[in-house]
């Protein structure tokens, strides 16, 4: 991300307050407004399509230059492929449903009146991303439909990328009629950093940052407004002896195929003493075949020189790579205290054809979600239903779980008098 912190630099402030007068118009907008705002948000980057590719290859050229690590470049690469997806969800949120102004019945009631809750938005929202240009593109179409203005804060590797995705939102936006503070961006011109942004709680209502944990822990240390952790990686298998190799090889692989971001690829596994050695040898072959890299355990690293040793601290660090470690453990109470002490808990999953086993882990392991003898592979899209995902989220505070349009609103309660007093 960009550098030092400058003092009383006023660029992040006049973004934060554009977005916030922004907010207060469209927060009272209609739903079908916003969904048309989004759709047009589709269509200008439908449109820029090739600018927009142009943008991100003088990206590349200059992070291959300073030598960025693979996995940043991997993050930072828009094939077109990845913007027509991004095309998608835009036109899809755009065709979802208002999720404003559901109304509620209260969990309570007042004497001589009625109560009832409404879904209203936050307010202005900070998106504080590495790389993963398409994503600000993305977070911004969740914003604008739930009546949130977004400020946009890309890593240095991606501003070339950043400001023509941003420039595509808000002449979009100013084409149906809101306020072109809905979507700000801040760019490394500014001279901004992330302390700069995230203290200006009086004008953000939410901050979300996105990408490797050091910058998820950096927003955590230093934001004066609420945090909307995300995560990726380090996502724990448990392999029961009462499970299918079958089914332990495809979740295992399938995890791994979400792009660009693998959010919920299992990267460690913890294995039942009494596997056999065979199933080992045969899920690691197959494994090493389709290009992961394998760790293991002191133990069993001594039994399979063809393993590399998984260091103590790499058990709760993600490698945001197809690597995969595997530790041996004794019994199902010792996999579930080791992933409630390691994992990213955020979505952990066990193999067993044991419905005792199956509600014992889901019950015990503290993480937002649990997969039963099913892949934990995240998709921003489902082919089904309404569901549609900015990221994950492992804490317990403002909300935790998947990041759906429900996740960037807030409840207001209304009560209703009759007159009499």
């Amino acid at each position: 991300m960009t550098g030092e912190v400058i003092d009383d630099y006023p660029e992040p402030m006049t973004s934060a307050n554009r977005a916030f007068q922004a907010s207060l118009k469209l927060g009272t907008t209609k739903g079908i407004d916003r969904s048309r705002a989004v759709l047009a948000m589709a269509q200008a980057i439908e449109s820029d399509f090739d600018e927009i590719l142009e943008a991100n290859t003088l990206d590349l050229e200059a992070s291959r230059e300073m030598a960025v690590p693979e996995l940043i470049l991997d993050w930072l690469k828009l094939t077109p492929s990845r913007l027509e997806n991004t095309i998608k969800i835009l036109q899809r949120l755009g065709e979802l449903s208002d999720p404003l102004r559901r109304v509620r019945t209260a969990d309570y009631q007042q004497e001589d009146s009625q109560s009832y809750t409404q879904l209203m938005p936050l307010g202005v929202i900070a998106f504080i991303y590495e790389a993963f240009p398409d994503l600000g593109a993305i977070a911004a179409g969740f914003c604008i439909k739930t009546g949130n203005s977004i400020i946009l804060k890309g890593s240095t590797e991606a501003s070339n990328s950043n400001t023509a995705i941003a420039n595509s939102l808000q002449t979009a936006i100013t084409k149906v009629g809101l306020p072109a503070g809905c979507v700000e961006l801040i760019t490394a011109e500014h001279g901004a950093s992330v302390r700069d942004l995230v203290t200006q709680d009086q004008y953000l209502s939410l901050v979300i940052p996105y990408g490797r944990s050091s910058l998820i822990q950096q927003v955590v240390r230093q934001a004066t407004c609420p945090v909307l952790k995300s995560a990726m990686g380090n996502c724990y298998l448990y392999w029961s002896i009462n499970s299918s190799l079958e089914m332990i090889r495809w979740m295992i692989m399938d995890s791994h195929e979400g792009e660009p971001d693998q959010v919920n690829a299992i990267e460690k596994v913890l294995v039942h003493r009494q596997a056999l050695p065979s199933s080992l040898s045969v899920l690691w072959s197959s494994l090493k075949e389709k290009g992961f890299q394998l760790k293991g355990d002191a133990e069993l690293v001594a039994a399979f020189p063809q393993l590399q040793l998984a260091k103590d601290e790499e058990w709760g660090t993600p490698y945001l790579t197809k690597t995969v470690a595997f530790k041996l453990v004794d019994s199902l109470e010792s996999a579930i205290a080791w992933i409630n002490q390691y994992s990213s808990s955020h979505a952990d999953s066990i193999v067993t054809e044991s419905y005792q086993e199956s509600r014992q882990f889901a019950l015990g392991v503290n993480s937002a979600s649990t997969y039963i003898n099913a892949s934990p592979r995240f998709s921003r899209h489902s082919s089904r239903g309404e569901a549609v995902f900015l990221g994950m989220s492992n804490q317990k505070g403002h909300r935790r779980g998947f990041i759906s349009l429900e996740t960037l609103t807030t409840v207001k309660h209304i009560v209703q008098g009759n007159g009499r007093f």
